[in-house]
């Protein structure tokens, strides 16, 4: 076992001894720091804010309850992120597919820097919207390849995260970025 899994295991034992208290902390800190990526890896499940927001709560149901478990056998981001990603697929897998009205769409979370000149902030919402709609129309195996990358994950901690091996990341996820090029209109 390395040295950050003993780490991380010590400290899952000592969670569980510290009891209540400590798990509030460390649920606190898990939302703290990982709670903008829960969010956008939420968004590339649902689009209709006011459904996106239940799925986050999900997650954060789930995270809580998963908690005492946490052995430490791998990093605790890829933790949150395998549960994420199957709260994901448990919300993608029951709901109904509907049409979705311009009403049900919600305006970027992220506040607009003031500094750019307002074409360029044009630009750059237009380009995070159409980077954000493709990958909304990419099937659910290729939206998970590309929010992990774009998450930050490595290829390994993708792997832990979908159960698979690293080649296999690779693979899937060079066919999901030729996917996302497709999806946004971009020639090779």
């Amino acid at each position: 076992m390395s040295t950050q899994s003993t780490d991380s295991f010590a400290s899952g034992a000592t969670l569980v001894r510290e009891g209540r208290p400590a798990m509030e902390q460390r649920f606190e800190r898990i939302l703290d720091e990982h709670g903008a990526a829960i969010s956008r890896l939420a968004y590339s499940y649902e689009a209709i804010a006011s459904v996106r927001e239940e799925l986050v709560q999900e997650i954060a149901l789930a995270i809580w309850k998963a908690l005492p478990h946490f052995r430490g056998e791998c990093s605790e981001r890829t933790f949150v992120f395998r549960i994420a990603h199957n709260r994901g697929l448990t919300h993608v897998g029951r709901r109904r597919p509907h049409q979705q009205s311009l009403d049900d769409l919600e305006e970027a979370d992220e506040p607009l820097d003031p500094r750019p000149h307002p074409d360029e902030q044009m630009a750059q919402i237009n380009q995070r919207e159409r980077l954000a709609s493709a990958v909304q129309s990419l099937p659910v195996a290729h939206k998970q390849m590309i929010v992990l990358m774009l998450e930050g994950l490595s290829h390994a901690e993708i792997g832990e995260v979908l159960g698979i091996t690293e080649n296999n990341v690779a693979v899937r996820l060079t066919r999901a970025r030729k996917a996302l090029k497709e999806a946004m209109g971009v020639t090779q």
